[in-house]
């Protein structure tokens, strides 16, 4: 472990992925912070909650000031992403250039584009053409440029679609589970025929916390540990066993309101809608043969999230 326990590792957003990313860091013995603009969450054992803003400059500072690493976890209402994550971005590399930290940043598939249903891996070439997905490549450029430029010690963690305990605006989330444990009436998007890969939020932050212990694998891109595709469908039937009860699922084949997914969610992600009529596979051999870190079986992902969507 080249991150010694104790030192300060902060968390910018505490959304699913970073609530779990500072438990797990706890349970490997750092002291952790975990911010996000209110700080009126509930309490996490063992990490002390922050309130600031980290769009701003000063407010990325505030948020990072005296930690050795910084893991950037933070998200915002989808239809104001292309305007506000850059600015984000722009906040927390000044603050961890100015204060010495590390910078692990949690990243998406997006940058890839359509891949007409090629496996993705980390030497995948970005291709996007959305608008969402050519603003997270330019990000991703930055990071990495940044690196380069000895500004900031960065690396960026991909993970495939959110499944798991707290996990609610996925598509794998709260179009599902609730009603797989009640009426039995459940949603898809496109084609759930396709192989998809979802990525279990314990790996998300067993993952982002071994890159944030690991410095020697900075300076690039990998996709956090996932476990091998299967179809929607596939998933879905796993799920049917579980609750005992046969599961019927309302196909959307395009990107409209219903359920969960409001008229401005669904608007701002019609263009991303190719995520589900394609073959979506994520491949984290890289990864999981450096670190030595590997993905939980989907199996136990999906016995652990219909537990907590069941308390």
């Amino acid at each position: 472990m080249s991150a010694a326990a104790y030192d300060l590792h902060a968390v910018l957003g505490s959304g699913p992925a970073g609530t779990a990313l500072a438990q797990e860091l706890v349970r490997r013995g750092h002291a952790v912070r975990l911010v996000d603009r209110k700080a009126d969450g509930p309490a996490v054992t063992g990490v002390e909650r922050y309130a600031a803003d980290v769009s701003t400059a000063e407010g990325a500072r505030a948020a990072v000031a005296g930690a050795a690493v910084v893991y950037h976890c933070v998200n915002v209402g989808y239809h104001l992403q292309v305007e506000v994550m850059p600015r984000i971005q722009e906040a927390v590399l000044g603050a961890v250039e100015a204060g010495g930290a590390r910078l692990v940043v949690l990243d998406t598939l997006y940058p890839y584009g359509e891949t007409g249903g090629a496996v993705m891996t980390e030497d995948t070439p970005w291709k996007a053409t959305t608008r969402k997905g050519r603003m997270r490549a330019d990000l991703d450029e930055k990071y990495l440029a940044a690196h380069r430029a000895g500004r900031a010690r960065t690396v960026l963690g991909r993970s495939a679609d959110f499944v798991g305990p707290g996990v609610v605006n996925s598509t794998l989330g709260g179009a599902v589970f609730p009603g797989a444990l009640t009426s039995g009436e459940i949603l898809g998007l496109g084609d759930i025929d396709l192989p998809h890969s979802y990525t279990y939020i314990d790996d998300v932050a067993a993952g982002l916390a071994t890159l944030g212990e690991r410095p020697e694998g900075d300076g690039r891109v990998w996709h956090l540990p996932t476990a091998p595709a299967l179809t929607t469908r596939q998933i879905h039937a796993m799920i049917e066993e579980r609750v005992e009860r046969p599961l019927s699922a309302m196909i959307l084949d395009e990107a409209r309101p219903f359920g969960p997914f409001d008229e401005v969610f669904m608007a701002e992600y019609a263009e991303m809608f190719y995520q589900h009529t394609e073959p979506q596979i994520v491949d984290s051999s890289a990864f999981e043969e450096t670190f030595g870190l590997h993905h939980t079986p989907l199996s136990e992902a999906l016995d652990a999230t219909l537990a907590w969507y069941s308390e």
